[in-house]
């Protein structure tokens, strides 16, 4: 019996998913002739989107912000599986940026997503597979926003599916800034996964060798563990990091920043992945918060 609720209730997410595809479907058209901005990671969310568009019959054009620093099996799966999604590449990569901004990405500083991921869509009706259940930050999210360039001009829209007088609204609202569909944003990842299974829809086979999230290789949201774990795995990256840092170490040299205990690339590299709370693992060229500041400053 649970079975069945537990699909009862995945098919009414389904339709009203679509539902939402349909009910905003002149307004992105509107916005841009290619319909929807589907954005496209390749992760198993961006699969479920992807299919519900197809399913919704709705126009839109999916794509993939390629980041210079995303799993090769990853960039594989997208260009075999979705040869139709359009990959857009960055004005700098990871390797160039960081130098530019002369700091490592941090959990309290991801230029990096601003620049690599998050660009594109200006414009247009953007639909993103943002969930609940992936952070308590998300929860703040809803089915449909109009994204102000700031937390002050932030307006949410919350809705059923029927409504016409939200469509309405968001049509005329004068309100600056993106427009955004996020129609699993209610999934959960059981969800997004017996969806996957129903509809038989391919997925990257990193899934199947343990990882939970596919996302950036180094990326510093990740814990410690799932980072040394990339690392081991993508040597070649962890090369190319400390190579960047040796380099980004030079350019703050050059303009008369400090060092601080950055020595080389290396140093860096071992502050960024296990640097933290003196509790965890002390490493050489680890500084405290405080002395990042300081030198970000």
């Amino acid at each position: 019996m649970e079975q069945y609720i537990l699909f009862d209730e995945l098919e009414k997410k389904e339709a009203r998913a679509m539902a939402l595809f349909r009910l905003f479907e002149d307004t992105a058209i509107r916005y841009h002739p290619d319909g929807y901005y589907l954005a496209f990671s390749g992760g198993k969310d961006s699969v479920v989107i992807y299919a519900l568009a197809k399913m919704a019959g709705v126009r839109f054009k999916a794509h993939y912000h390629m980041t210079t620093v995303d799993p090769p099996e990853l960039v594989r799966f997208i260009r075999s599986s979705f040869p139709e999604v359009s990959t857009d590449y960055p004005e700098y990569s990871m390797w160039n940026l960081i130098v530019k901004k002369q700091i490592p990405p941090v959990r309290t500083a991801r230029y990096c997503c601003e620049v690599l991921k998050e660009r594109g869509g200006e414009g247009c009706f953007t639909v993103t597979g943002v969930r609940w259940q992936e952070s308590a930050k998300r929860m703040e999210r809803n089915f449909v926003e109009i994204l102000g360039k700031n937390e002050k001009n932030k307006k949410m829209i919350y809705l059923n599916c029927d409504n016409e007088e939200v469509r309405r609204q968001v049509e005329v609202c004068q309100l600056k800034g993106k427009r955004v569909l996020n129609p699993i944003i209610d999934w959960t990842e059981d969800e997004v996964w017996n969806f996957i299974r129903k509809y038989h829809l391919p997925y990257c086979c990193l899934y199947d060798q343990g990882f939970c999230r596919i996302g950036c290789i180094g990326c510093p949201l990740a814990s410690t563990k799932n980072r040394i774990r990339e690392f081991q795995r993508y040597p070649g990256y962890r090369q190319a990091y400390i190579a960047t840092f040796d380099r980004m170490v030079q350019v703050r040299t050059a303009s008369g920043k400090s060092k601080g205990n950055w020595k080389d690339g290396e140093s860096v590299f071992n502050w960024w992945l296990y640097g933290g709370p003196k509790t965890e693992r002390q490493v050489e060229g680890q500084m405290d918060l405080s002395e990042f500041i300081d030198m970000a400053a």
